[in-house]
């Protein structure tokens, strides 16, 4: 890893202050340029070209905290959404009630979902008016329900969420029950997966995109598909059932979480590196919980 850039840190351009809270956004955003030094993200060094400013730009506009910043000139209007694939966006503006967690746009002919939400604002609200609203809000779960009924009330949207988390969403006008898949549109399919919370729920859009909250992320450190096994808030054995479960029902090239990296690979390379992670999970012991011992 490389030294941290103090110079970039003492405000002479970009800085990153110490109200990170090492949610991993900027991160994932900005990867040539910010790196983790123990609890927190610094600047690795100063971007040296277009590009990497444009990163940092999105960094910024996605941080939670607004630790982010450029000195004393101004940071320009990020990208976001941002094209991921196809008609497929992450939003960017990610907000301190989720803890930083990611959400993204898919838009479609039957109406556009958002999976989980950024944070509110009237300008965001607008510009997703301009790409047709928002027909259906797909929570992953109660982590990431924090703007949800503004969202929906501003767009009249249909919003879902399993029962296993529903008290976090008493505005959620469908509750998805059991285990079992359901249709949310053609194309859309909610599978629920306890483990993480009793309602967590991913959801699979035309067998590619796997939304999938903070069920299943892409591990930079263990460089393959990881579960977040010291911030489990409900079972880590009804997960490992749950991750069997999702193996077996479907297949998906994407992985886009909540927290933690997105990957694009093969789906069989997916599907087996799943099933290998299901064989890790029962080898190895469970861990306490500690969600600064989160291995990003």
């Amino acid at each position: 890893m490389p030294a941290p850039d103090r110079s970039g840190q003492a405000g002479r351009d970009w800085e990153i202050d110490e109200s990170c809270i090492d949610c991993d956004v900027a991160r994932q955003l900005a990867p040539q340029t910010v790196v983790r030094l123990g609890s927190r993200s610094v600047l690795a060094r100063q971007p040296s070209d277009a590009r990497e400013h444009r990163a940092l730009e999105r960094a910024a506009a996605a941080c939670p905290v607004r630790a982010i910043r450029r000195g004393p000139g101004r940071i320009g209007e990020a990208p976001f959404p941002m094209r991921i694939e196809g008609e497929v966006h992450l939003c960017g503006h990610n907000s301190a009630r989720t803890f930083g967690a990611n959400a993204y746009l898919v838009r479609r002919p039957e109406g556009n979902l958002l999976v989980d939400t950024p944070r509110w604002t009237s300008s965001l609200a607008a510009s997703y008016e301009r790409l047709g609203g928002i027909a259906h809000i797909l929570l992953t779960h109660r982590d990431h329900t924090a703007h949800a009924r503004r969202f929906a009330e501003h767009f009249g949207s249909r919003v879902w969420i399993h029962e296993g988390d529903a008290d976090a969403a008493p505005y959620a006008d469908t509750v998805l029950r059991g285990t079992g898949p359901t249709e949310v549109l053609p194309g859309v399919t909610a599978l629920p997966v306890p483990g993480h919370t009793r309602g967590s729920t991913v959801y699979v859009v035309d067998e590619r995109y796997c939304f999938t909250g903070d069920t299943l992320y892409w591990s930079r450190t263990a460089r393959d598909l990881e579960v977040f096994e010291t911030v489990l808030w409900y079972s880590r054995p009804e997960l490992i059932d749950s991750l069997l479960r999702l193996a077996r029902r479907t297949r998906f090239a994407w992985v886009l979480p909540g927290h933690g990296d997105r990957c694009h690979r093969p789906a069989e390379e997916l599907h087996e590196r799943l099933l290998d992670l299901v064989a890790r999970m029962r080898r190895r012991s469970p861990r306490p919980l500690d969600i600064g011992a989160v291995e990003w």
